[in-house]
């Protein structure tokens, strides 16, 4: 029997009234790195805003200042970085950064066209970083600001781990919602089911060869494997033929070559090679140029510092999307944190 559902979830290439983002404040998750991030964000934060309105959640009350004075109207006039749409602040406690992981799901109820945000539960990524109770309310919060209806799960979700094509499709992994640490006892079917009642979605892909050495959060697949148009997917693959992650990132783009979407088209599917492996104090910094974000008329990649896998990535998103601005945002810092400019961002479509 086929569920329907009251909402669908729109593609993140379909036109934007927003993006939210959370300034960063937490120095554990920059472990003695945590000065370059303020700086970094802010470069973010106004690449954004020269396309559309920009959220920023301030965090817990000692951070607010220094949001304040590095994203300020008047703190952006006097450094000459001017702001096209406003960037406006809201003071919304945070526990970290990550808001693509806790903030809402934003859909759209199929009768009357209007917003909901999709409130999962969140435990940050299998109770890895407590605490975490503010990141946890925050969705709430999110949409209280935004005037839509909230819809609460009862599933242990990260946006990280969803994509989609608009067209009732979705990509998601194993290894992440159906981990012991998030939804014990949930079977597959019954996170499906959860899943298509609450985005809309139709098909299911499970892409579950493998993930990426470093990343925390058990295979989200904004790191692996992203649409980029309606049946057309880009996956993150090795450019180092000695890289532990390489049999894995072939084992998802040759599955997602077998696959296809809702409406029963094969995917075209395009490889994005990785960085070769970086390593600082004895840890892999889990580089992906999956982790791009979509916004009005643009696509902001982020980039490593690799001159030979930065141009390729940004000469095959440029093929693949004549139409966008390719916005290049240096995230070799950023990625210490675990998480680029996806997981920094959660997009609010218009109604």
């Amino acid at each position: 029997m086929k569920l329907t559902s009251p909402h669908m979830w729109p593609a993140e290439w379909e036109h934007q009234a927003a993006t939210w983002i959370a300034w960063p404040h937490n120095l554990d998750t920059w472990p003695g790195r945590f000065e370059s991030i303020p700086p970094a964000f802010v470069k973010f934060a106004v690449a954004l805003s020269h396309f559309q309105s920009v959220h920023v959640l301030t965090g817990p009350a000692n951070a607010r200042p220094s949001a304040v004075a590095l994203l300020g109207k008047d703190a952006l006039s006097k450094a000459g970085q001017l702001a096209q749409y406003p960037i406006q602040l809201h003071d919304i406690a945070t526990n970290d950064t990550w808001i693509r992981d806790y903030g809402p799901t934003f859909v759209r109820r199929r009768d009357d066209g209007s917003l909901v945000g999709i409130d999962w539960k969140y435990n940050a990524w299998g109770g890895k970083y407590p605490p975490f109770g503010d990141d946890a309310l925050a969705a709430e919060s999110i949409c209280r600001v935004a005037g839509c209806t909230r819809s609460m799960s009862s599933l242990y979700c990260e946006g990280g781990a969803l994509e989609t094509d608009g067209q009732g499709t979705l990509l998601t992994t194993s290894s992440c919602l159906l981990s012991p640490t998030r939804n014990p006892g949930w079977t597959r079917e019954m996170v499906e089911t959860e899943l298509k009642r609450q985005l809309g979605v139709e098909k299911i892909l499970w892409v579950d060869g493998g993930g990426l050495i470093g990343d925390d959060t058990d295979g989200h697949i904004d790191q692996l494997a992203r649409f980029i148009a309606p049946g057309v997917v880009v996956v993150a693959t090795s450019s180092d033929a000695g890289d532990p992650n390489r049999d894995g990132l072939e084992a998802n783009l040759q599955q997602l070559r077998q696959s296809a979407s809702a409406d029963g088209a094969p995917l075209a599917v395009h490889a994005l090679p990785t960085p070769p492996p970086r390593i600082v104090d004895g840890k892999r910094a889990p580089e992906s140029y999956c982790n791009f974000l979509f916004a009005n008329n643009c696509l902001i990649v982020p980039t490593f510092r690799n001159e030979t896998t930065d141009q390729a990535a940004l000469k095959l998103l440029g093929q693949l999307l004549p139409q966008r601005k390719l916005v290049p945002l240096d995230a070799y810092d950023f990625i210490w944190g675990l998480g680029a400019w996806h997981c920094a961002s959660q997009q609010q479509p218009t109604t």
